[in-house]
């Protein structure tokens, strides 16, 4: 028996250090998923309340002080704000996979929620968070999870963790992946485009190596993002760059053509699970953005 899913890869930039307006931004994008048909939307790596971007700044005081804002607004398992976000995917009737940082006593988690149609919540951590990431967020002993739903076997990861082999064999079987990126915006003396490709192709290559449709997500980060929060004046700014949201086959290649570099929206497309687990491309995916 096949399962048609049309499934919706969110890019757009976050609400930086402000949980409560990336609330609002995250339920609005969750309406927008339904609207569009979508039984499955996706978010960007820690997208509230965005990723913690000075860490490549190399500035202890600049950082320390974004870091306790960045606690401020992490958001913990038992949470209104996350209690919000699970009503809205069951008002909608979407299942939601959603990037956020997670508080739990007085660590900071880089964790993803999987929210069921019906507002149910399961969460799963990044295990090993890069040497910068580590800054900020602790490691987690849990295995990140493939979970049973409605729409088949769905696994998800975030950022680097593509990078390691061991993360892929940890979510074997899945039939639909979740490849969550927080941005590919990135200092001066750093090549924009190599590291862009870098990542884009680690969700291409995950694609392949596990023969499964992969929901890529991304967030953007413009420079005034961080004008916003009074992060002007770095000794390193960051480039303006970001977007390259993308839904995959198990072939590696796009199911529906990306959307336009830096705009906001949402990339739609839709796939065909057959009773074998071999996904398929449907014949008409899709793209809509705004902005």
């Amino acid at each position: 028996m096949s399962i048609r899913i049309r499934a919706a890869a969110v890019q757009a930039e976050p609400k930086w250090l402000h949980l409560a307006a990336g609330v609002e931004q995250t339920i609005g994008l969750i309406e927008d998923a339904a609207a569009g048909g979508a039984e499955l939307v996706a978010f960007p790596e820690t997208f509230l309340p965005g990723y913690p971007w000075w860490l490549w700044l190399k500035s202890v005081d600049w950082g320390t002080e974004f870091r306790s804002r960045y606690l401020a607004n992490a958001m913990s398992r038992d949470s209104a704000e996350l209690s919000a976000i699970a009503q809205a995917a069951r008002k909608a009737g979407i299942r939601v996979v959603l990037g956020f940082a997670e508080r739990a006593d007085e660590a900071v988690y880089m964790a993803q929620a999987m929210v069921s149609p019906d507002g149910q919540v399961d969460i799963s951590r990044k295990a090993w968070p890069t040497p910068f990431e580590r800054a900020v967020f602790g490691a987690s002993a849990r295995t990140p999870a493939v979970f049973p739903t409605e729409l088949g076997r769905i696994g998800m990861l975030g950022g680097a963790d593509h990078l390691c082999p061991q993360r892929r064999m940890d979510l074997w079987r899945e039939q639909v992946h979740v490849a969550a990126w927080s941005g590919f915006t990135v200092y001066h003396e750093v090549g924009e485009e190599i590291l862009m490709a870098v990542n884009s192709d680690a969700s291409e290559q995950y694609a392949r190596a596990a023969g499964v449709v992969v929901i890529a997500p991304t967030a953007l980060v413009p420079m005034t993002g961080w004008h916003a929060v009074d992060a002007c004046t770095p000794g390193q700014r960051l480039l303006g760059v970001g977007g390259r949201a993308r839904i995959l086959g198990p072939d590696g290649r796009d199911l529906a053509a990306p959307l336009p570099e830096g705009s906001t929206g949402l990339l739609f497309a839709d796939v065909v699970l057959g009773g074998s687990g071999g996904p398929k491309a449907d014949e008409h995916p899709s793209a809509r953005w705004a902005g």
